[in-house]
């Protein structure tokens, strides 16, 4: 495999440096899924935790490395995830953590920012007006710049993800660090995971554990067709920036993608697909219906994937990773409560 920013043996030992709480996260299979998408699906549940999104993987790396080095102060522009998990992570180690967020961001997402004593500006923008404003902040004050998918701890942290799909790490870890390498020999009795894409740390992350310690699967990422930068740059192997976004996915909806993401994203990813946002309420709807789970719509983009095409995945067993579920809910009962497409 061709170099990429990650190095999978420091991702093996950022495991250590991650609360528990985040790690070893359920893998299930759902069954009843499968008559309606044609394929049997097996879900990596990210979101059973304080921060109900995979971001804090990342954010308790970037955390823990800030604090030991002395650092009492952090800036980074988010939709609401990233933020949330940082001021858990920051929250924690004593950092005075600032968030700049979208005003549209879901309230609900803003809320718990506010709730873990986080700083909040909101702009009136979206998600890329957001990250100038934080890097002008941190211009300003002298602080460090969190820069999710650009930073490699956010990238490594969420690759911790695929050390256990890939079965790279042992069921029970009884006291970090760890004191033997864990066994490689399982094979995966999957053959596909599906990943959302926004800014690519967990594409990139997971994607390059997977191409070093699975190669066999297909790594496939899912993006709104309203949102569809990196999507559009990886296709054409050069950064694509697009206009305005137009999906309720807003975990995933930049539009400037970050060359040297863009750059590890070529090397990990065997495709990159987008999917109709009737596709994603739908999708949504089926994680209700028939594996019990409120996602925000971040979190559907694998499961639509499917819908839109079934002849690709018919037979097979596909994993996705349902990576957040901070939602608006009043915004999600009308979603859901739409008649299906």
């Amino acid at each position: 495999m061709r170099e990429t920013r990650l190095d999978t043996a420091r991702i093996r030992a950022a495991r250590p440096m991650i609360d528990p709480m985040f790690l070893d996260t359920p893998l299930f299979p759902c069954p009843a899924l499968e008559p309606h998408l044609g394929c049997a699906v097996s879900v990596k549940l990210e979101t059973a935790n304080p921060v109900r999104s995979f971001k804090a993987r990342g954010t308790e790396l970037v955390a823990s490395l800030l604090a030991d080095g002395g650092a009492r102060a952090v800036v980074c522009a988010s939709a609401g995830n990233l933020g949330q998990a940082l001021a858990w992570s920051g929250r924690r180690r004593g950092l005075d953590v600032t968030v700049v967020a979208p005003r549209s961001a879901p309230a609900a997402k803003l809320d718990r920012i506010r709730a873990l004593d986080a700083g909040l500006e909101l702009v009136d923008g979206d998600f890329d007006l957001a990250r100038e404003r934080a890097a002008v902040m941190a211009r300003h004050h002298g602080i460090r710049l969190v820069e999710d998918s650009l930073d490699i701890e956010t990238c490594e942290g969420a690759a911790t993800i695929g050390l256990e799909l890939a079965g790279a790490v042992p069921p029970y870890e009884a006291v970090p660090p760890y004191e033997a390498v864990p066994s490689y020999d399982a094979v995966p009795s999957y053959d596909a995971v599906l990943i959302a894409l926004g800014g690519g740390a967990l594409a990139s992350g997971v994607g390059h554990v997977l191409k070093e310690l699975a190669p066999g699967v297909e790594v496939i990422c899912v993006q709104p067709l309203g949102a569809p930068a990196m999507t559009l740059s990886w296709r054409r192997r050069r950064v694509v920036a697009t206009g305005p976004t137009r999906t309720i996915a807003d975990g995933v909806a930049g539009r400037c993608p970050i060359p040297a993401v863009l750059d590890d994203l070529l090397v990990v990813a065997d495709d990159a697909v987008l999917v109709r946002e009737e596709s994603i309420v739908a999708g949504m709807r089926l994680l209700l219906d028939h594996a019990g789970l409120v996602v925000e719509p971040s979190a559907a983009l694998g499961v639509a994937a499917i819908l839109e095409d079934r002849d690709r995945f018919a037979g097979r067993h596909v994993i996705t990773i349902v990576c957040g579920a901070n939602v608006d809910m009043d915004a999600y009962r009308r979603w859901i409560g739409a008649p299906p497409p």
